[in-house]
């Protein structure tokens, strides 16, 4: 029984962390790199890959291929119209620099980053709540082709 024990109490100790610290950096239409983090209160992030199914008709189980990767961030926030965060940053994200194929996007935890060069924002929700509070949800899709990866 003591084995068990020691053996139970060592497979607790792993490295299981919180959200807190997360930081998350936009481009604004003008391909500047903004720390938003102040203003987003939720983030969620999504890496799908694409599914093919292969399955012949003598086949008694499926059999699938992966496919195209994707990516997406969704994040939500509180209002704040200051100079160069959440607002400025996606009241017009449609408006992408000249040289970009969308906004750089950057979300850093525990030393950990996922970086993505190009990420088409679709929309930018403003809602009044009916507590009084204003807040706003954004989604950001893959657009560059490129593989999306933590670092």
């Amino acid at each position: 029984e003591t084995r068990h024990r020691a053996r139970l109490e060592r497979d607790t100790s792993l490295a299981k962390e919180s959200g807190l610290g997360l930081t998350v950096t936009v481009d604004d239409s003008a391909g500047i790199a903004r720390a938003i983090t102040t203003d987003v209160l939720t983030v969620g992030i999504t890496m799908p890959s694409a599914l093919q199914d292969v399955s012949a008709v003598g086949s008694s189980a499926m059999e699938r291929l992966y496919l195209l990767q994707d990516l997406q961030m969704t994040f939500g926030g509180v209002f704040d119209d200051a100079a160069n965060l959440a607002h400025a940053v996606f009241k017009d994200y449609r408006t992408i620099a000249g040289s970009e194929l969308g906004r750089t996007t950057v979300v850093v935890h525990s030393g950990q980053t996922l970086s993505q060069d190009a990420l088409k924002y679709n929309d930018y929700a403003l809602t009044r709540n009916a507590d009084g509070s204003f807040s706003w949800t954004t989604t950001g899709f893959l657009a560059s082709g490129t593989v999306p990866a933590w670092t």
